[in-house]
């Protein structure tokens, strides 16, 4: 069987009789296709967000697994979670086949492996209170398919994320989101269509799980961690757009509770210190709005 994202593209076919502005042309028109299979898999995507949340709200993990770039894109989501979201890195982790080398160097024959994969798991303590979210373009590479089977063998919930249908990675998990690109402009390059596919799935699935877990407030991400010039500034920000404060207000509030834009909206929201705030904030587990009803 030949897959949707190894066949060959009709409209690249001579694409190396263009000019740059001509093969630009078509890449861009082919990315143009990409939102649009995404949109088809809305409710599985939306179904993978509910599980996530799940998984984290009884203390378990969000754990990507894949190889190639579609292992990378899985550590890139990850790795943006703790300064976007101020998570504990355990709780967003992205695993590549192959490791840390593998983020910059190609390491073809490890997603073949399908007992690294388990060492992998096992290193980080995988369980069945974590969620594994399986990434593979083409829905067959044998780690990511023998790290679902694995982590569906200890309980866990598992997510699928792959550019073709019917594939045996999707059909592996609980929950498969399916985003069928079609043929890609070079043959077989499925580090353009696919990985652009698969980059606006992790998008949603991140950022709708940490929205429904609290840590945004309207579409201001509240859990922002100061680490630096610019965070500090952001979070000053941040607090001003959620209170229309000034800047000098803010920055008081701001000093007041070591940083932490959350207790200082409830502060300037309530006209409390920052004692009552953080205790209205532990009660509502953290959500602000219902800290400030």
């Amino acid at each position: 069987m030949v897959w949707s994202t190894e066949k060959r593209n009709a409209r690249s076919m001579d694409i190396d009789l263009h000019n740059s502005l001509e093969i630009v042309s078509i890449i861009n028109e082919e990315d143009n296709l990409v939102a649009a299979a995404v949109k088809e898999e809305l409710p599985q995507i939306a179904l993978a967000v509910d599980k996530i949340v799940e998984a984290i709200q009884k203390q378990g993990r969000l754990i990507y697994l894949g190889a190639g770039t579609s292992g990378r894109l899985g550590v890139l989501d990850a790795s943006e979670c703790p300064p976007t979201y101020g998570t504990e890195p355990e709780l967003v982790q992205g695993i590549i086949a192959g490791g840390n080398y593998a983020l910059t160097n190609a390491v073809e024959n490890v997603e073949d492996s399908t007992e690294q994969v388990i060492q992998d798991l096992q290193e980080i303590q995988f369980g069945k209170l974590d969620i594994l979210v399986g990434i593979a373009a083409s829905g067959r590479t044998p780690y990511v398919l023998a790290g679902l089977k694995y982590a569906k063998e200890l309980g866990a919930s598992t997510v699928a994320v792959v550019t073709n249908k019917n594939t045996p990675v999707g059909a592996e998990a609980e929950v498969e989101i399916a985003v069928e690109v079609g043929p890609e402009v070079i043959t077989g390059s499925t580090r353009m269509k696919s990985g652009t596919a698969q980059k606006m799935v992790l998008n949603m699935l991140s950022t709708a799980s940490m929205v429904r877990l609290g840590k945004v407030y309207g579409n201001l991400m509240v859990d922002v961690k100061t680490a630096n010039k610019k965070l500090y500034t952001r979070a000053e920000r941040i607090l001003m757009q959620a209170t229309d404060i000034d800047e000098i207000e803010a920055k008081h509030l701001l000093s007041q509770c070591d940083y932490h834009v959350k207790t200082a909206i409830v502060m300037a929201l309530k006209e409390c210190d920052a004692a009552e705030a953080r205790e209205r904030l532990d009660v509502a587990k953290g959500y602000i709005r219902e800290a400030l009803s």
